[in-house]
């Protein structure tokens, strides 16, 4: 059986934008190390069109310890038209309906932090998580402080990130 820390984390855009966005995507890698992370071609797309706006997305693009989630044989097809139905199929839904296909298929857990997509994963039966979990994560496993994951937060705050608190309201 597989731990929860064995499984593969699949990478929708936003965690590696704004990490990128905030200078800090080398922390987010040191944080997972020994963890095997993958995105998708569609998320890498996402990227890649917004690196006119956002050049520091360069950093996501080529950070060699993302492995990338090939979805192109016809099971793999299938299951990304099954999750493109059940998410949506405007602008970055594909992002997220390509990262549920990689996670049901291979097992792993998504990270995404769009809660309408996170309640259709989890309503299907995915394990889907976003940024402050992966924070809590390193925290409990001793990678993180409290300080540490504090200061993320906001710096990714700062970048326009939504999330559900600031640094100063992490722990609670």
């Amino acid at each position: 059986m597989t731990s929860s820390a064995d499984q593969v984390l699949i990478f929708d855009a936003t965690s590696l934008s704004h990490f990128s966005r905030a200078e800090r995507l080398d922390v987010l890698r040191d944080l997972l190390a020994g963890r095997p992370c993958l995105t998708t071609r569609v998320v890498h797309e996402e990227l890649r069109v917004d690196i006119g706006t956002f050049p520091a997305l360069r950093q996501a693009l080529d950070a060699e310890w993302l492995g990338m989630a090939e979805l192109s044989t016809l099971q793999e097809l299938e299951c990304f038209a099954r999750w493109v139905r059940r998410v949506g199929s405007s602008g970055r839904d594909l992002g997220e309906a390509s990262v549920f296909c990689a996670a049901e298929l291979l097992g792993g857990i998504a990270i995404t932090d769009d809660r309408d997509a996170t309640a259709v994963g989890r309503a299907y039966g995915l394990e889907v998580h976003g940024t402050i979990w992966l924070l809590g994560t390193a925290c409990r496993e001793g990678k993180l402080t409290q300080v540490g994951a504090e200061n993320l937060v906001d710096a990714l705050r700062a970048t326009g990130m939504r999330l559900p608190c600031s640094g100063s309201t992490f722990l609670s």
